[in-house]
């Protein structure tokens, strides 16, 4: 469910003064996972890399309140839940977008993400899912990446976590993730604790 809250009686109150009318008032924070846990799980398991760094992404952001506030048409809103978008490569060699709805559960997260992307890629249709917060992914996965910075526009000011191909080394495999947020929506510190706690599911991951 998605509802309008007061500014002023949010804990965003003064981000939302300070930030809300600026014309750039995305910020973009970078740094490098070790995910070796990771990659040794995907292998184990089956579940793409990209399904579980998205799976990882969701669990982070769940446990981090400024994930369900949002700035919209110079309204601040409320979530409910989170969803998590994919961009997928589709059948006539474009791409599309995909929202996954997260669940705690890996093996249901893993599920709809098989049967969404598949649909997406087929029918060359993005499909969207309303009233949810949506956590932006975009994974370049063709090259060894050091930052994404993505387009700053209105017309899209949700938080996206953005990586490319991860690299392998002697003993564990790194990948840079850039993130980049409204100010509105959090501060530096809460970006940076929600990187610190994606490093921290990456590590818990088990399978």
């Amino acid at each position: 469910m998605k509802r309008e809250i007061k500014p002023e009686e949010s804990s965003r109150a003064e981000a939302f003064r300070l930030w809300m009318s600026s014309p750039m008032p995305m910020v973009t924070l970078v740094k490098t996972l070790n995910v070796s846990r990771l990659v040794k799980a995907s292998r184990k398991s089956g579940v793409k890399f990209t399904t579980l760094m998205c799976w990882c992404i969701g669990k982070a952001a769940g446990k981090i309140d400024e994930f369900y506030t949002l700035p919209e048409g110079g309204k601040l809103f409320r979530f409910d839940s989170l969803v998590i978008n994919v961009i997928v490569q589709n059948s006539k060699g474009g791409i599309n977008s995909c929202d996954i709805p997260f669940s705690d559960d890996l093996q249901q997260f893993n599920r709809d993400y098989l049967k969404l992307t598949a649909r997406a890629a087929a029918e060359c249709k993005s499909t969207f899912i309303d009233d949810c917060m949506v956590i932006g992914t975009s994974a370049v996965v063709h090259t060894e990446l050091d930052c994404i910075v993505n387009q700053y526009t209105e017309k899209f000011c949700n938080p996206l976590v953005m990586w490319g191909k991860y690299r392998k080394w002697l003993f564990k495999t790194t990948l840079p993730v850039s993130f980049q947020f409204h100010h509105v929506q959090m501060d530096g510190g809460q970006a940076a604790l929600f990187l610190e706690g994606l490093q921290t599911e990456i590590d818990k991951t088990n399978l």
